[in-house]
């Protein structure tokens, strides 16, 4: 049988019962979504105090308007296109705080698992290893972070998170076709700045 048929939203008993003042169910919601929005978030603000603060924010504005919540789309799609949302806001406000107050050379170091003071201690194995494989994930997360939002957004919901077209389209509230174009022209110019740091792979 063709054409699209409704996806199950497996979410929506929670919704139902969190409608009723469940608080329970929403802390059960929080638990299924909470990694993957922290992972969207992290990769679109690039810093990984500022990524959490933004899932709470993101949780807290669900519970608020879930009342609001209509069941066009799956509840996740809702719920991860307001983790975007003010991802976006917080990116926008930290860089304009970057721009007034500049970086000191003692800042921490921004890495893929957080923030890291210069020359923290490691018993790790294999740490050479260990350092290239961090490398590599650092060269990509900052050029990840070079890209405009509407690339950047497309680059971490599609080829980090798996999400399908149709599941971006409605989160970001654009056509499809929009979404496509986004993702060619951003993966070129990651693979550009990739290519500009790393050399040929």
């Amino acid at each position: 049988m063709k054409g699209k048929t409704k996806t199950r939203d497996d979410d929506l008993e929670y919704v139902s019962l969190c409608r009723q003042g469940d608080v329970d169910a929403f802390e059960a919601l929080v638990r299924r979504h909470e990694k993957r929005m922290f992972n969207i978030a992290y990769r679109v603000v690039g810093n990984y105090d500022e990524a959490s603060e933004t899932v709470q924010d993101a949780f807290i504005s669900a519970y608020k308007n879930i009342k609001g919540f209509k069941g066009e789309a799956k509840f996740s799609t809702w719920l991860y296109a307001i983790c975007i949302n003010l991802s976006r806001n917080r990116l926008k406000r930290l860089k304009s705080r970057q721009y007034r107050e500049g970086r000191s050379l003692n800042d921490p170091i921004t890495t893929p698992d957080g923030e890291l003071l210069g020359d923290p201690p490691s018993s790790e194995p294999s740490v050479l290893d260990r350092l290239e494989a961090r490398d590599i994930k650092q060269h990509v997360q900052g050029c990840i972070n070079t890209l405009d939002a509407e690339f950047k957004e497309v680059i971490v919901l599609r080829d980090l998170q798996g999400f399908s077209y149709e599941e971006i389209s409605a989160m970001l509230k654009v056509p499809e076709g929009t979404v496509k174009s986004r993702l060619f022209r951003g993966r070129e110019a990651l693979r550009a700045c990739l290519k500009g740091v790393m050399g040929e792979c």
